[in-house]
Order: structure tokens, then sequence, then C-alpha cells
């Protein structure tokens, strides 16, 4: 299953590990071509992943019934999901209903998109691209920042890098640290942490699928059950990786929560 949509191992000269241009395939439409940028694989796959989103939901709400049925079921546990122990939990039940379509639009965009590295043929997780991530934290990144003008006014820097009760000596110090941790680094973070779990983590199911086909198909007779080996081990990182997918859309969306609830904070 894993090997699908990996790059096989060259018959000649030996084991060539796979590398980012099997991971990222040629444009099927390039536009820029000398920027190497159009629509490709991954653009095609964000689209299909929103299809995907508003078909289930909307399916899952057509007919609302007092006892809900499977799907009805699995639509409202996930909205749920999201709206309680997400939005409810870490803005507060005073604030936190008009920021559950973001979170909620964040958290299955994201799941889906990362899952689509698990799944044969399609197999590649489109946050993989640090482009996709980049955009996620930079919408994450404009709406905690508006939120906070919007409360507080252009005073909200103020409360943004000034800690309550900090001594006036270390003042100037805890202001420079904390503009390049909230301005600069946040964003960043927000972004490469799911870039680069979704990126390695990738990488590592081709490294073991293709490192299983040169041992089992090219190497010699005694490396062979190194082979049989090396797919289980690929096969535990394979579900390994579901988990982590998993885990890395409810952490973009747990640190978005967290973000948008320090915009409405009173003071840090």
């Amino acid at each position: 299953m894993i090997a699908l949509a990996l790059p096989a191992a060259a018959n000649e000269g030996g084991f060539v590990p796979p590398t980012l241009e099997d991971m990222h395939l040629p444009e099927i439409l390039p536009w820029a071509a000398e920027y190497g940028t159009g629509f490709g694989k991954q653009m095609l796959l964000v689209l299909l992943s929103v299809a995907l989103i508003a078909w289930f939901f909307l399916a899952a709400s057509r007919r609302g019934q007092l006892v809900p049925g499977k799907l009805q079921h699995l639509g409202e546990m996930s909205y749920n999901f999201v709206r309680n122990s997400v939005g409810k939990d870490i803005i507060g039940e005073r604030d936190y209903r008009p920021y559950v379509p973001l979170l909620f639009s964040l958290f299955f965009f994201i799941l889906v998109n990362n899952l689509f590295g698990s799944i044969p043929l399609l197999q590649i997780p489109t946050p993989s691209h640090v482009g996709t991530a980049y955009a996620l934290a930079g919408i994450v990144y404009i709406t905690w920042i508006v939120l906070g003008l919007k409360k507080h006014g252009i005073g909200y820097f103020k409360l943004a890098v000034v800690p309550a009760g900090v001594p006036k000596a270390i003042l100037p110090l805890i202001v420079i640290i904390e503009i390049i941790s909230t301005f600069l680094v946040r964003p960043v973070t927000h972004s490469l942490r799911l870039f680069a779990t979704m990126l390695a983590g990738h990488l590592i199911i081709m490294l073991a699928a293709a490192g299983s086909e040169f041992l089992i198909m090219d190497a010699d007779f005694w490396f062979k059950p190194l082979g049989i080996l090396t797919i289980a081990g690929g096969v535990g990182m394979y579900m390994f990786e579901i988990l982590i997918q998993v885990l890395q859309a409810y952490v973009f969306v747990l640190l978005t929560a967290i973000y948008i609830q320090g915009s409405l904070a009173e003071e840090h």
C-alpha cells in the first residue's frame, strides 16, 4: 500500500533514497515554469478537500432529526468537539461563539489535507508544501491582531508586549523579547510546526518503502530478510503518521484558540 506513490529504488548503482522532487510532483498546469509554480497535485487536493468537507457536513445536516442517524450523529459529534473542547474550553464561555466557524473550518480543512498523505494514490499531505502552512498561519496571524485592535484599540500592542507585574529594571528587555516572540516567532512556528511535521513524516514513510523495495528486489540474498523488517517498520510508521496527522490538526487549531483568547484578554 505504502509503495503506490513512492519512487522505486534504482536498479543500478545501489540504493537511491527518495528526495523532495519525488514527493512534490511536477505541476499539472504550469504557468510560471521558471519559478516552479502552477496548478499541481497539492492544489488539486486542496480543492478536493473543500468539496469533501462541504459535502459531508451538508449531507449530515440536510435532514436534522431529534434522534440523529449515523451520519448526523457523526457530524454533530465532530462539530461539538471543536465547539466545546477547543472554542469553549480555551476562549471561554462568554466569548467563544463568534470564533467557532473559524476554528471548525481550520480543523477539518487541515485534518482532511493531512490525511490525504495516508490515502493510497493520493498519498501526499498538502501542508507538506510550505505555502499551504504559511497561508493558514497568515490567516490566523491577521485574525488575532485585528481582534486585539478591535477589542483594545492601539493599546493592544502594549497589552501584548508588556506583561503585568514585571519589574521596571528588566522591562525594556522583556518588551523586546515579547515583540520578537509574539509578532515574529509565533506565526513562523505556527506554520513551520505543521509543515515540518507533515514533510518529515511523509519522507520517513517514503524512505521505508523505497528501502524495502531495494532490499527485497535488488539487494543480495542475505539482506532480503531485512526488507521484511523494513516493511514492518514502515507499516508501524504509517500508522503512527496517521496519529500525527490528526494531532497536528488539533494542535494548530488549539494554538489558534489560545492566540484569539490572548487577544481578547484584558491583561497578560
